[in-house]
């Protein structure tokens, strides 16, 4: 059977498609976690004249406040209210009569399930319902209410502010095919909701908890990186160049296609321009390309990258380059990987830059889930076929640490960038860490950021300190009795 839209395809994938006609889901949570908003997309995206969404609230907010609330919204259509979107206020009838009429109550829902047919059926909210009836005539209610609406094609939400104790007994939960529980986490700077798809009969759904945000477009939802199994990559033979002056026959060639390439390097030395280039090279070849940027904000993006005579702006235009600034406050690790997902869905998009992976990571505050996220995020990216590029900062003075904790050997290469103390000047240099499966070059070059961008130089013939355990000297040019024994 057909499953119903949600009218997020995002949500739709979670839950393995959509929602089973004929099945009753609860959506639980506590106040301000999206419950009512999430209803309400449902229905607005859903109903029609011939099969209408009905929405049924107990003891919840008045209907004109209800709808208030809503107008800003704008999957809201006022002209659907009545026609295609029904509000049913029960409220009046529990107060009055309480258990007596609760038999009543479920006739009435069964009677627009099986009678009108509707698209969507919402009470808002059953937990009310415990405070007028008894447990055993609610049991009894709902039981009665759930295999009558199983021989309809309606959707059935029931919605409650439950806890998780709630859900651990509650005759709701047993009886119905779906749960969705949302959350809602108060923390600094920016508070957290997310959606967990507890229990979904006769689907496959993503499992973990997935990043909700409300935005002005209502109720979004991003899955969980991790809940993804990419299927395995055939590796390419090709390789595609890096635009980078000197780098390419350091690495057998230019940079082995769908890899991940992660440039590490000390603040100012040559990252963000080594990033820009690699787009720049992208962008001439006619590639699209997605630049996600935590510090330098699109506008400061494009006239650095002009400076060096890359148009950024003429590639926007044409949508040949999507750049996208995330604030450091507002980072959200799946939200992030929901741009990447999405832009990289069609497959035309074949080079991302990340700039830069330390500060994601700082921002997310999530390091004990980051791992298993950045294992997942460059599966996706290696699933669609993209080539990475990705900078993390280094210590500035003094022997370079990893910054990564362990994490590189996620990465296809490793590209380290280093300042060269070199008598009174400050010069900067490059060496290839790491490439998996390919040869490439062990020595240490001299590297320069001139008119044209970054550029590669000649190989340093003495250099000390390149595994980071002093400052890194060039001793090529230095008097005998100067010279590090």
């Amino acid at each position: 059977m057909k499953r119903l839209s949600t009218g997020l395809a995002d949500l739709d994938l979670i839950l393995g498609g959509g929602l089973q006609p004929g099945s009753v889901v609860v959506v639980a949570g506590p106040p301000g976690s999206g419950k009512t908003i999430l209803a309400q997309q449902i229905c607005f995206a859903n109903a029609t004249v011939e099969h209408k969404a009905v929405y049924y609230t107990t003891l919840s907010e008045p209907h004109s406040k209800l709808v208030e609330h809503l107008s800003v919204f704008p999957f809201f259509d006022p002209a659907a209210v009545g026609p295609k979107v029904e509000y049913v206020h029960l409220g009046d009838m529990l107060r009055d009569t309480g258990e007596e009429y609760l038999e009543a109550l479920i006739d009435e829902v069964v009677r627009k399930a099986i009678d009108d047919q509707p698209v969507v059926v919402v009470i808002d909210s059953t937990k009310m319902l415990r405070d007028f009836v008894s447990d055993h005539a609610l049991r009894m209610s709902l039981y009665d209410l759930n295999s009558r609406v199983a021989h309809s094609g309606t959707v059935l939400l029931l919605l409650g502010e439950y806890t998780a104790a709630d859900m651990q007994t509650g005759l709701e939960f047993a009886l119905a095919d779906g749960i969705i529980h949302l959350t809602h986490e108060s923390r600094e700077p920016v508070d957290r909701r997310g959606l967990r798809v507890v229990k979904l009969r006769a689907a496959t759904h993503l499992s973990g908890t997935h990043a909700v945000h409300i935005t002005a477009e209502g109720f979004q939802v991003y899955p969980r990186v991790e809940s993804f199994q990419p299927e395995t990559v055939t590796p390419s033979s090709g390789r595609i160049p890096s635009g980078i002056p000197g780098l390419d026959s350091l690495m057998g060639g230019g940079i082995p296609e769908g890899d991940a390439t992660l440039v590490l390097g000390a603040c100012g030395v040559g990252k963000t321009i080594s990033s820009l280039r690699f787009v720049a090279e992208g962008l001439a070849r006619g590639e699209r390309s997605l630049h996600i940027t935590f510090q330098d904000t699109v506008d400061q993006l494009i006239h650095m990258a002009g400076t060096f005579g890359w148009d950024y702006e003429a590639a926007r235009a044409a949508d040949q380059l999507v750049i996208s600034h995330v604030p450091m406050g507002s980072l959200d690790l799946d939200v992030l990987a929901s741009v990447i997902r999405h832009r990289i869905a069609d497959g035309a998009t074949t080079r991302i830059v990340i700039d830069s992976l330390d500060a994601m990571t700082d921002a997310a505050r999530e390091a004990h889930r980051f791992p298993a996220y950045l294992r997942s995020l460059l599966g996706v990216v290696r699933d669609a076929g993209a080539s990475l590029w990705v900078t993390s900062e280094t210590t500035t003075f003094g022997p370079m640490e990893d910054p990564l904790a362990g994490l590189m050997y996620l990465f296809d290469n490793v590209i380290q960038l280093r300042y060269l103390e070199h008598f009174t000047e400050i010069g900067r240099a490059l060496n290839v860490l790491k490439m998996r499966s390919s040869r490439h070059e062990h020595g240490m070059y001299n590297c320069h950021i001139t008119d044209d961008g970054f550029i590669v130089g000649g190989r340093l013939g003495q250099v000390t300190g390149m595994l980071g355990w002093s400052v890194l000297r060039d001793c090529s040019a230095m008097p005998a009795d100067d010279r590090i024994t």
